[in-house]
């Protein structure tokens, strides 16, 4: 009989389901459809990246071996993601893939050492160690950011050739020190595939100087990374406190900075504020800029989410996606963990993703959520304030005293509850959210020109508040 991809995939789905429990084949094996059969391999479809993950994450033994059962031994598996409505991409399954060691960047390091390599292994190339996928392109900018994200532009199209030399990123836990660090590498081996590139962490840099001081190697040890065009080390406050460690590093810094190499470093917190760490390195670090990344706003929240859905081939209800970024508001990484967690739970517990299941994903990531204040509760109070009917607020009146009223409501709706701009609009006689998004500004004009108006709105904000501790 001729084998086609679905007979294959038949074949497979038998022997799969001896092996799994039938809640787990239900849920990732069901949905996945054969597309082709080429020579050995098989193509299936999957609803989604996250999706492909887990499946390569926790079945591909299983996937392996079935495959190899109806293929022989150079059977493969290669996946098609499915990223919406007409919308497909392909994507090579790690299976029986040899990796490729056509390394962008890499150089013959000789007689030298190489601390990279794991013993036992033949490698005489210096693999950048970056991960392909932090790049620029899905780095949003934002005004949290867009300093840092401009510098790093120029010194990955010019290494060692700007006044950015180096370039100290630094910002709290989660906030994409680590992405934009590394897609500097990326880039730079984009606009220059001869440069040398290597990204290391504090903690890996250390343990390598261990070694090289326990193998009496230390002279190898620096002429290795001399080697290396752009040095990108992360997390350098680790370094505190170590003195050797320090000493290294600061001969190894010296060298590069002197011959035109760049350096680009991530701490969480500003070279000067850096305990433990030697005053001829902090002087050095000052060298050239330093750049904060701070916690993004809202908007750049909601961008920086929705860009991850779009790699991952999901698509949330805007009223979720709003909840979410209302309530992960310094995290990035964060971010991305609830989007996570929210998709394996819709697909683990067969759920619709809307906001009751994400209220209960993101308690797992919020210590305490916010109370919540209802716009109901806001209108009342601000009625009060301005001696009106609540009624006159959600009417279509324009006398500008109720005017004003209606919009400090809905911006204090906006910034202390969890309602999407929508929801808002709908509980003020259905407008919607460009008005709310009209109203918001008109109040923060208002705010920035007029103190008694800022003072009666700093008012308002107290009294909300407080009411959380009398429920």
């Amino acid at each position: 009989m001729v084998k086609t991809c679905a007979t294959v995939w038949d074949s497979c789905l038998r022997t799969i389901r001896r092996n799994v429990n039938t809640q787990s084949f239900k849920t990732w094996f069901e949905p996945i459809r054969p597309v082709r059969l080429e020579q050995n391999a098989l193509t299936i479809q999957v609803p989604n990246k996250f999706f492909y993950e887990w499946l390569e994450e926790h079945y591909v033994a299983l996937l392996k071996m079935t495959i190899r059962q109806e293929l022989g031994e150079k059977g493969r598996l290669e996946y098609q993601i499915l990223m919406g409505p007409n919308r497909e991409q392909d994507q090579s399954s790690k299976i029986s893939v040899k990796k490729d060691m056509n390394i962008p960047g890499a150089v013959d390091t000789g007689s030298i050492k190489n601390p990279f390599v794991i013993p036992g292994i033949k490698k005489v190339t210096i693999d950048p160690q970056l991960n392909p996928s932090y790049t620029f392109e899905n780095f949003i900018e934002g005004d949290c950011n867009r300093l840092a994200r401009s510098a790093g532009l120029a010194v990955a199209g010019k290494p060692g050739g700007t006044a950015f030399n180096p370039l100290v990123i630094f910002g709290d836990v989660g906030l994409g020190k680590t992405h934009l660090a590394q897609a500097i590498g990326n880039e730079a081996l984009i606009s220059d595939p001869g440069k040398t590139v290597l990204y290391v962490s504090s903690e890996k840099f250390t343990n390598q100087i261990i070694e090289s001081i326990r193998n009496n190697a230390v002279n190898d040890f620096v002429n290795f990374y001399q080697l290396v065009d752009v040095l990108i080390v992360d997390d350098i406050q680790f370094l505190a406190n170590k003195i050797k460690t320090q000493e290294i590093f600061f001969h190894i810094f010296n060298q590069l900075h002197q011959n035109g190499k760049q350096l680009v470093l991530t701490s969480d917190r500003p070279p000067k504020d850096l305990d433990g760490m030697e005053e001829r390195l902090i002087s050095r670090f000052k060298w050239g800029l330093s750049a904060d990344l701070q916690a993004p706003d809202l908007e750049t929240r909601m961008a920086i989410l929705e860009t991850k859905m779009n790699q991952e081939g999901l698509d949330l209800p805007y009223d979720v996606t709003e909840f979410i970024c209302y309530n992960i508001k310094n995290n990035i990484r964060e971010l991305e963990g609830v989007l996570i967690s929210l998709v394996a739970q819709s697909m683990l517990n067969r759920r619709e993703i809307d906001i009751e299941l994400a209220k209960e994903v993101i308690k797992n990531f919020v210590k305490q959520m916010s109370k919540e204040i209802t716009v109901e509760f806001i209108q009342k109070l601000v009625a009060e304030h301005f001696d009106l009917p609540v009624d006159k607020l959600k009417g279509q009146t324009r006398k500008r005293s109720i005017v004003i009223a209606r919009q400090l409501s809905m911006y204090l709706a906006k910034n202390l509850t969890n309602k999407s701009l929508k929801a808002i609009g709908e509980n003020f006689g259905g407008r919607d959210h460009s008005t709310v998004i009209y109203s918001c500004k008109a109040v923060q004009d208002l705010l920035d020109t007029d103190m008694i108006f800022k003072d009666t709105v700093s008012d308002l904000e107290k009294k909300i508040k407080m009411s959380l501790n009398e429920k």
